[in-house]
């Protein structure tokens, strides 16, 4: 076993497995690595462990040969997901998750290289499950870069940081139906999360969007676009009721992950808390104003728009708790005002805005 893999050949005949299963927004953020991975190695076989909910984000992507299910609705298909694994025969693994279930399918797979979190980093011994780990990483450093750190100790070259999300025709045409009512400039106004201890409230979202659908100094009124899954739905007609008649075109339950690259690329902003949707506005490049409670902007912030983020004054920030047992004081106490006024900033300032001006290439193990 070694800590130091860089002697491992990611080439043209490796067959390499990500193991990234879960939450969208980290499916997001491991893309930047999957893009690493294909310029180093153009003709290698690459697969993708996924589960349903993320999906959407991966199926077509043109970096990706092969995407391997897991449904966790059908927990009594494990054993047959592992089959599956197991069959391809990779050469190398790079263990993303860093959790039981993923070090149980890296070692599931017999790979001979399989590349994880080293112990500090990992949760339910996954360590024990790989055979190679990249170097401690800093608890609060970006998810993204954390990802990157794996192409770091492959010895692969640096690359610009991409998401490779490029909306096909007949999505963009849809995007364009769902987005034919709206004014411009629009708004993205991101409303849940899937944790319920990062949600806004109501009456302070319909706050912020009746202040940005007022022209002031200069600046132009946003038309507010209420995106949200179906779940959402009663809490779209919440914000709604709290907007006195602002007029407003309400998306929520009407889109798919697959729609939401495209709507964002039609709006001059968006704001909204920790979410999967967040970080696929960075990834079309809509500055996103973000709002964070229970989790941290330093750990989690949307590549290239870490500047907009703004954060709870609160002792218990960062709890990571999925329930607030305070009825989320951290996320009322982010005045609707602040948030108002950094959509504005983010508009002036598109042009010059973003982390990806200062660290435009990926695989700086300094940073």
């Amino acid at each position: 076993m070694s800590s130091n893999p860089d002697y491992v050949n990611v080439g043209a005949g490796n067959k390499i497995l990500i193991i990234l299963m879960g939450s969208i927004g980290d499916v997001v953020r491991g893309l930047p690595l999957l893009g690493r991975v294909r310029r180093a190695a153009p003709h290698a076989h690459l697969a993708w462990a996924i589960e349903p909910k993320s999906l959407p984000v991966l199926q077509g992507h043109p970096w990706i040969d092969e995407l391997i299910i897991y449904d966790r609705r059908a927990p009594w298909s494990f054993p047959s997901f592992l089959w599956r694994v197991r069959s391809r025969h990779f050469d190398l693994v790079l263990d993303l998750q860093r959790h039981l279930k993923s070090g149980i399918v890296s070692i599931a797979s017999r790979a001979p290289n399989r590349l994880g979190f080293a112990q500090a980093n990992t949760k339910e011994l996954n360590h024990r499950f790989n055979n190679q780990w990249i170097a401690p990483q800093p608890p609060m450093r970006s998810k993204l870069m954390q990802y990157q750190a794996f192409g770091d100790a492959l010895g692969l070259p640096p690359a610009p940081v991409e998401f490779g999300l490029e909306p096909s025709e007949p999505a963009r045409i849809r995007a364009r139906e769902l987005m034919a009512k709206a004014k411009r400039p629009a708004l993205g106004v991101i409303l849940g999360s899937s944790w319920p201890s990062r949600i806004y409230f109501p009456d302070s979202i319909a706050a912020a969007i009746r202040i940005l659908a007022t022209s002031m100094n200069g600046a132009p009124a946003l038309y507010p676009i209420l995106i949200g899954s179906p779940e959402e739905v009663p809490l779209a007609a919440q914000v709604a009721a709290h907007l006195d008649g602002i007029d407003h075109l309400n998306l929520a339950g009407r889109t798919t992950l697959r729609d939401l690259v495209p709507i964002f690329e039609q709006c001059a902003a968006a704001f909204g808390p920790d979410s999967g949707p967040m970080h696929l506005a960075a990834a079309a490049g809509c500055p996103i104003v973000s709002l964070w409670g229970s989790t941290a902007p330093e750990r989690s912030a949307p590549w290239g728009f870490a500047e907009l983020a703004i954060k709870a004054e609160i002792p218990c920030h960062p709890c990571y708790r999925r329930e607030c047992p305070i009825g989320r004081e951290c996320m009322r106490r982010i005045e609707p005002s602040a948030v108002a006024a950094m959509v504005r900033h983010a508009i002036a300032t598109r042009d010059r805005v973003g982390d990806h001006e200062i660290e435009a290439l990926a695989g700086s193990a300094a940073k």
